[in-house]
């Protein structure tokens, strides 16, 4: 083991990449955990203005089926604490953050936005807010909103999350994304220019993608003023168009554990080395998880990341060339 790597693993608290979880302990000292939120929103590609469908591999669930649903306007504070008591078997410290998860949390009136994010920020337990969102639900005045609760909130974070999936347009055609990569770009202008920082969550196994079409998406993202990004595994859940596709086997996932570990190597090595990691796998509800089983087992997947990459000598940025 070289020691430029056991230096670089020191420096990111024992893991080969620059983790969320690092961050967090850097900045805070203490571990910290998302709250995840259901703010009760819906998305366009769900209300009929794009679709009614969703994307293909969206759950009823709006990719928030561990969310909690948010008590609003009177009681914020009594959904938060059922956030924290399904955290109670970890370690948590004093702080957490709310993550408004559940569908598309910028889609929606200004007013009620503004309300669930300040009550939100204003509580005394969170460090910040992260939202979920599309980069086609951030008009002008929702961008107006949170330029406005950054200077009212200055000592706590506001986190955008936009779900890009992939850069490819066939790929994102067939998922039913429902806007442009052109789209994407404007959004994530429009945030660095409020100074906000952005997460962008790419999807690992898409059908018809290879491994060189993914990485092809995280190179594009180095090139980008993105401050972190969520590796989220493909599942097949139930209830979703992509479960019909798999039926009839027309698509595959990574059923092999070690093949997405593979491929999830290869993306991290070639990651800016500043970037901040979200996500390397993923959760999916075991009662709608219909593909890769394996994945249901996440520390065993991570422990299995982690092992790998410490006996081959990879990290973060291993592989990474500025161009």
């Amino acid at each position: 083991m070289s020691s430029n790597y056991q230096e670089t693993i020191n420096k990111w608290h024992g893991k080969p990449y620059y983790s969320l979880d690092a961050y967090l302990q850097d900045t805070y000292h203490e571990k910290i955990y998302k709250i995840a939120l259901n703010a009760g929103l819906t998305c366009p590609n769900r209300d009929g203005t794009l679709d009614t469908r969703g994307c293909i591999f969206c759950s009823r669930g709006g990719s928030g089926d561990f969310a909690v649903p948010l008590s609003f306007p009177l009681h914020f504070q009594k959904s938060f604490e059922e956030g924290k008591a399904r955290l109670k078997q970890k370690h948590t410290g004093s702080r957490f953050i709310a993550y408004f998860q559940a569908y598309t949390n910028t889609y929606g009136p200004v007013s009620y936005l503004a309300q669930i994010y300040k009550t939100a920020l204003a509580d005394r337990e969170t460090v910040g807010i992260s939202i979920a969102t599309r980069p086609d639900c951030l008009p002008s005045e929702v961008l107006t909103l949170l330029s406005s609760l950054k200077k009212e909130f200055p000592e706590k974070f506001i986190w955008i999350e936009l779900g890009l999936q992939t850069i490819h347009e066939s790929t994102a055609g067939f998922i039913r994304r429902g806007y442009p990569l052109s789209c994407f770009e404007k959004a994530l202008d429009d945030l660095h220019a409020l100074g906000i920082p952005v997460i962008v969550h790419l999807i690992l196994g898409l059908p018809g993608e290879t491994t060189k079409d993914m990485l092809a998406s995280v190179t594009y993202l180095n090139e980008k003023p993105v401050w972190g990004i969520k590796l989220q595994l493909l599942h097949i859940l139930k209830g979703t168009d992509l479960a019909d596709l798999f039926k009839k086997e027309s698509i595959c996932c990574f059923e092999n554990r070690d093949a997405y570990l593979s491929t999830v190597i290869d993306c991290l090595t070639h990651i800016r080395p500043d970037m901040v990691i979200h996500r390397v796998t993923g959760d999916a509800p075991k009662s709608l998880l219909i593909s890769p089983l394996w994945s249901g087992n996440k520390r065993d997947v991570l422990n299995a990341l982690h092992k790998q990459m410490k006996a081959s000598g990879a990290f973060q940025g291993s592989l990474y060339k500025k161009e």
